[in-house]
């Protein structure tokens, strides 16, 4: 794996399960920052008590290790996961160096690309029987949902075993039976932005209002639920709901304008007010305040989860 931020949050993931890890990056000083980094995380983690695994740092660190040539990462490995950039040519050219050098058929290959289908990079390898998409949310360490994506030919066992690796690290797969465009979580994603890109675009309500309506409104149930579970137990069951409001979600949803392009007079406003609430020397800022606010999230559905367990334990 590469070591930019994705292949540091699942180098770390593994290593924290004993595995042992090798992180390939063509710079030795990326590397050096990579190693340095992954140490602080997992140091951070530790004492908001929200490490993976029963392993110390110093432990997980001692299965890690560094590389700056792809062919000693990938030899003799049963698991590869690249997290090169978005770029499709960059990451088939990576995939073919990798083909080439792989001496087994065993190996699980996997790509961390957020968009890309998995058919359009692993068309032209020997192994692509063994290839598929492991799409991790942000942050990996905080936010464990990970995608898995077969292409057309992917063999149903190459997808089984990444799904039990996932699992055995901490993470949440979620498997898609074919591939799509924007894979699941993008999707969802992209229909969120469509709808609120409309009221703001047509100046039904003001772009601030739109975020508001998210984490103070839906966003709070979808923390712990997904769309369905939380309107089934809003309603009589799921079956109740659709009798009571099928027809008025359907002509609410034939209300929606075709996507748009989010550019124009409609986006400089947005971009005006996002700089408002954070301006653009202060990202680094807001993002450690999310990734706080997301570890203080995981403690409590950790906390919750741990008295749901106990409590339906049968009493002796």
């Amino acid at each position: 794996m590469r070591s930019g931020l994705v292949g540091r949050s699942y180098a770390m993931l593994f290593a924290s399960a004993g595995y042992d890890v090798r992180v390939y990056d063509a710079s030795k000083e990326q590397l050096q920052r990579a190693v340095a980094d992954m140490e602080q995380q997992l140091s951070a983690l530790a004492a908001d008590g929200l490490q993976r695994g029963c392993l110390t740092v110093q432990q997980t660190m001692a299965h890690v290790t560094a590389t700056d040539s792809l062919e000693d990462c990938v030899t003799g490995a049963r698991y590869i996961q690249e997290c090169v950039p978005e770029d499709k040519d960059l990451k088939r050219g990576v995939w073919q160096k990798i083909d080439d050098m792989m001496e087994s058929s065993d190996v699980v290959m996997a790509s961390s690309t957020s968009g890309i289908v998995p058919s359009l990079l692993s068309d032209h390898l020997r192994h692509r029987h063994r290839f598929l998409v492991a799409h991790p949310a942000n942050p990996p360490m905080l936010n464990p949902m990970v995608e898995l994506v077969p292409a057309p030919w992917t063999d149903p066992s190459a997808v089984a075993e990444a799904r039990t690796l996932m699992e055995q690290v901490g993470q949440v797969p979620i498997v898609l039976k074919r591939e799509i465009e924007g894979f699941v979580q993008a999707r969802i994603q992209a229909a969120i932005f469509h709808v609120a890109w409309q009221l703001i675009a047509e100046d039904y309500v003001d772009p601030l209002d739109v975020e508001t309506a998210m984490h103070e409104g839906v966003g709070a149930w979808y923390a712990f639920m997904g769309p369905f579970s939380a309107e089934h137990i809003n309603a009589n069951g799921w079956l109740d709901l659709c009798s009571k409001y099928a027809q008025v979600v359907h002509r609410v949803q034939q209300t929606f304008s075709p996507p748009q392009p989010m550019q124009g007079p409609a986006a400089t406003r947005l971009a005006r007010e996002l700089e408002r609430w954070t301006p653009r020397d202060r990202l680094a800022e807001r993002c450690a305040w999310r990734d706080r606010c997301m570890a203080a999230l995981l403690r409590l559905r950790q906390t919750l989860d741990r008295e749901e367990q106990e409590a339906e334990q049968p009493v002796s």
